[in-house]
């Protein structure tokens, strides 16, 4: 069985690192090179990075905090912010990225995730998907952009068909009526999304505990869990969730574990 990954997700607004609750409420939690130093040093598996208010913006993503991120770790390092043109996607593996994430932008232009993979490979471009419960839609979720703010007429299901489709390496996909809420993820879209593609999916949103990181995993089929705030707050570790999920029998990467 392959290893699961846990990855760390810095969202940053003006150059910090921030943190909300389903998209709303942010608060400043600290310096994101510093953050992603100490996450590398912990044995995280991989780094996000979203410059949230990049796409609502309309602007592209900060280039000289993913330049002094990425040279404080060395795993890979997946960034997202208003990405909207190869020219960015460029900008941003150049400044030291090895994955670009297009989310709103992409939901825009479609082509943007083609023309991406076609220049840089499919394991370059991830799709970010921020999700929705919505009964009106045929999976019952409804795709949402703009960091929360613009719900679209996208089922979440067929999006995730597209998008992959047209060259999309992995998807990232985070609820977002469990974001923030520490509640646990949401492992029924989750399992529908990842049961239905043939890339990973990274889970986000809502991880409170070790214990819903394997839940998400095991039943929600997950191929990686995206954390935040119980890591950021220090309520736990990237140590203690990879020993927790060693002791259920979900296999993890322990290289580099304090």
């Amino acid at each position: 069985m392959l290893e699961k990954r846990i990855i760390v997700c810095l969202d940053v607004r003006d150059g910090r690192t921030t943190k909300g609750i389903r998209f709303k409420g942010n608060v400043d939690i600290g310096d994101p090179v510093a953050m992603a130093r100490t996450y590398y040093e912990g044995g995280v598996d991989e780094l996000v990075f979203y410059d949230i208010t990049a796409s609502s913006e309309r602007r592209s993503v900060m280039l000289d905090v993913v330049e002094e991120v990425a040279r404080q770790i060395f795993v890979p390092f997946s960034v997202g912010g208003g990405i909207a043109t190869l020219e960015q996607m460029r900008n941003v593996l150049l400044a030291g990225a090895e994955k670009v994430s297009v989310n709103s932008q992409a939901v825009r232009n479609p082509q943007i995730i083609d023309q991406g993979a076609a220049a840089f490979g499919n394991q370059c471009v991830v799709l970010g998907m921020d999700v929705q419960a919505d009964d009106a839609m045929p999976s019952g979720y409804r795709v949402v952009i703009d960091g929360g703010r613009t719900p679209t007429e996208r089922d979440a299901l067929q999006w995730a068909h597209e998008a992959t489709a047209r060259g999309a390496g992995e998807i990232v996909l985070n609820s977002i009526d469990a974001d923030g809420t520490t509640n646990g993820y949401d492992c029924r879209v989750t399992g529908i999304i990842s049961r239905a593609v043939s890339v990973p999916v990274v889970a986000s949103g809502g991880a409170g505990t070790p214990q819903h990181v394997a839940e998400v995993l095991s039943e929600g089929y997950a191929d990686a869990a995206l954390v935040a705030s119980m890591v950021h707050y220090g309520t736990y570790s990237v140590a203690d969730i990879k020993r927790h999920l060693q002791c259920v029998g979900i296999p993890v990467r322990l290289d580099g574990i304090p």
